[in-house]
């Protein structure tokens, strides 16, 4: 047992060793107090993207932190978070007009219901209650977002907390129009009931890196359209290059009624939430009436600090060649695929952008998987953060990863079942 006092965040500590301490970090590298390097091949949960201790951006909490640390956001505002709001609406698709900062992705998607069922609330039909949500989705841990997740060994304990939703089933290949099919169907059979429907577009992220095609989220978008359905797109993991586009719903051809981003936002420096809505969800607020205001915050709504960080994150997409690097980095991890793909221990190889993602072959399949905690201690044995969900393994580095750093990180998962005699 662990003599700290600390509780770790999904974590069985009855079965976990000690933690790796981590003293430093550089690029896409962390290091242990003894010197010890290791590739962060999981961009430490995904909200690191060009690189740990990036110079533009600690440079930009150097700058601020001994002008203005903190500042009730409600009845006052600061540069960082203007300068940040120009920024964003400037890289944003038209039809995002308006931004409600947070302080975590969990809480962006707690926004984005909230908006949903306040606008129409405002407008006087109060029957568009219901949420609708796609098999296999995470949008977060907070209750609202567990709701809206799949149901299982994620939330089981906390059942009574959660409320009912529609869920229509995952896009696989070759059974896509299911999909559209049953999210017409609910819109039929409960007309006028359906406030929302909320997706991670093209990738499912704790869900196991599941991937579907574009032209499902374009589908689904319009049908919402003819309803006039909230439309909410859960970036919070695919947004900031991680599909090969700044954001996932590009690839679509659309534009969400309501975004929810996070983790890359600041480059992973700094935790920051951002949930950007057409202005028809604002108007909906906006009146003389105090009662139909928005009644959401949090006491660290657009903190300064963090704000300026995700500003001069926009500057590093706008000054830098992060898309180069980002389409290098698709073409390395495809040809790693590549090699995969034709070894039989692994199988369903599958990339979207710079996300990879195989399964082990085994029978032991699903989150808790006996295999994942092996493959956990191996990886680690071999210098590389690798954190499989389950039987399935992701690579989803930062931008700076080199040739010779994924060539490490594919050799440690290539040797993976023999090593672990599977």
């Amino acid at each position: 047992m662990s003599l700290s006092n600390i509780w770790h965040p999904f974590t069985q500590h009855a079965l976990m060793g000690e933690m790796t301490k981590i003293d430093r970090a550089q690029g896409a590298y962390l290091y242990t107090p003894d010197n010890r390097q290791i590739i962060d091949a999981i961009s430490s949960w995904w909200v690191i993207t060009h690189g740990h201790c990036y110079g533009p951006l600690v440079e930009a909490v150097k700058e601020q932190v001994g002008k203005l640390d903190q500042v009730i956001f409600a009845g006052h505002t600061h540069d960082p978070a203007e300068k940040l709001g120009e920024a964003l609406m400037e890289m944003v698709p038209p039809g995002l007009d308006k931004i409600f900062f947070s302080d975590s992705g969990s809480t962006a998607v707690e926004v984005a219901l909230k908006m949903a069922l306040g606008y129409w609330h405002n407008l006087g039909e109060g029957q568009r209650q219901r949420i609708v949500v796609m098999e296999h989705s995470y949008h977060g841990d907070t209750i609202g977002t567990m709701s809206v997740g799949e149901r299982g060994v994620y939330n089981a304990a906390y059942s009574p907390l959660l409320f009912e939703v529609d869920t229509i089933p995952f896009p696989t290949p070759g059974k896509e129009r299911e999909t559209s099919e049953a999210l017409k169907k609910l819109l039929v059979d409960h007309r006028g009931q359906v406030a929302a429907l909320i997706i991670e577009p093209l990738v499912l992220g704790a869900g196991g890196m599941l991937m579907y095609d574009a032209t499902v989220l374009k589908d689904l978008k319009a049908i919402c359209e003819s309803d006039d359905v909230v439309f909410i797109a859960d970036e919070v993991m695919t947004g900031w290059g991680r599909t090969g586009t700044l954001f996932a719903c590009e690839q679509a051809d659309i534009v969400p009624d309501i975004l929810c981003t996070s983790k890359g936002l600041t480059g992973g420096l700094m935790p920051l939430a951002v949930t950007l809505c057409h202005q028809r969800i604002f108007d909906a607020h906006y009146s003389e009436d105090r009662a139909r205001m928005f009644f959401h915050s949090s006491s660290y709504t657009a903190n300064p600090i963090a704000c300026a960080v995700a500003y001069a994150n926009t500057q590093v997409w706008k000054n830098e060649p992060v898309r180069d690097r980002i389409d290098a980095l698709v073409s390395r991890q495809n040809d790693h695929l590549q090699k995969l793909a034709a070894d039989p221990r692994f199988s369903n190889t599958r990339q979207c952008g710079t996300i990879a993602a195989v399964d082990i072959t085994v029978s032991d399949q699903g989150y808790l998987s006996n295999i994942a905690p092996k493959l956990y201690d191996y990886f680690q044995k071999c210098d590389v953060l690798l954190r499989p969900l389950g039987n399935t393994v992701y690579i989803m580095p930062p931008y700076c990863v080199t040739d010779d750093d994924l060539d490490k990180i594919y050799h440690a998962l290539s040797n993976a079942p023999d090593l672990l005699g599977l």
